[in-house]
């Protein structure tokens, strides 16, 4: 079975269904954000608006514009006036606010993506720290905007399932969207198809005793010009990847059910668990056994 290489990295790093508030706000007012797991976004539905993130200089937002915040720093959201912002958490699937005075009407899609802490994957690598996309050239992800921004104006039954199911898609567009814009990184290396057909065979079977020899045969290159040419395009050497990408797996699986820890390791390739333990401890920090109570713990 043909694996995709971005959903598959995507589902893996992303703990939860993304959260989400549909913010109706007439001007004067402003929202303040961040300071919780994962990334924050806003889609601008209607209106503009100002975006301050730290001491970086305010962006003018515009309706269509698409704001990715990966390092979950906390920001504003506000009219162009003058107005002291209010903390806003977004904890809910879909959730509703309307703020503010009676000026111009500004409308809002905010919520994060839940990412798992610590993950390191190549696919966020490189993002900064605010991935604006203004009026988004790519037709698919403009169409999801239109269409996130047609129902929640339209207030049709079943409009909140469809909401959340656009939201959650919209992570892909956005990355869709990113790294098609930038010849580098994880595009470079998907984009190649000798590399992207190793990243395929490592994500479908990563429990394989691959080494770089093995894997260098199945492209049919030297041993020393794949390392290269995969070290450049992914941004670290073959069997660090693979190690990382097993723990993410592993990272997935324990936050999926109860299966033993010595399954667990063994479906990720290692055969003794103590050295999984250690491998994934020196990934997240903290021993599988542990990773997998926080989870069931938390909120």
């Amino acid at each position: 079975m043909e694996i995709d290489v971005l959903s598959d990295a995507v589902a893996a790093v992303t703990t939860a269904p993304a959260l989400s508030v549909h913010i109706r706000a007439r001007a004067p007012w402003g929202l303040r954000f961040g300071g919780r797991r994962g990334f924050g976004f806003h889609v601008i539905v209607r209106g503009e608006c100002l975006l301050h993130c730290g001491g970086a200089r305010s962006v003018l937002l515009r309706a269509g514009d698409v704001v990715l915040m990966p390092s979950g720093a906390e920001h504003t959201l506000a009219d162009p006036g003058d107005a002291e912002p209010l903390d806003l958490v977004v904890d809910r699937r879909v959730d509703r606010v309307s703020i503010g005075g009676d000026g111009a009407e500004t409308i809002v899609v905010s919520g994060a993506y839940r990412i798992e802490p610590g993950t390191r994957h190549p696919l966020l690598a490189g993002l900064p720290e605010v991935v604006h996309l203004s009026g988004p050239r790519q037709d698919r992800l403009a169409a999801a905007v239109a269409l996130l921004g047609a129902e929640i104006q339209a207030h049709d039954p079943g409009g909140d399932a469809v909401v959340a199911a656009l939201v959650d898609a919209l992570l892909i567009y956005i990355l869709r969207a990113w790294h098609d814009g930038n010849s580098t990184g994880w595009t470079a290396a998907m984009a190649d198809k000798a590399i992207g057909h190793i990243l395929h065979r490592m994500h479908a079977h990563p429990a394989e005793p691959w080494t770089v020899d093995r894997l260098a045969g199945e492209i049919g290159v030297a041993r020393a010009t794949f390392t290269r040419r995969f070290t450049r395009l992914v941004g670290e050497p073959p069997l660090t990847y693979l190690t990382r990408w097993r723990m993410i797996t592993a990272a997935r699986l324990l936050r999926r059910d109860r299966t033993p820890l010595v399954v667990v390791a063994r479906q990720v390739g290692y055969s003794s668990q103590f050295a999984f333990a250690k491998a994934f401890k020196r990934e997240f920090g903290i021993a599988p056994g542990a990773y997998r109570r926080d989870i069931r713990t938390d909120p």
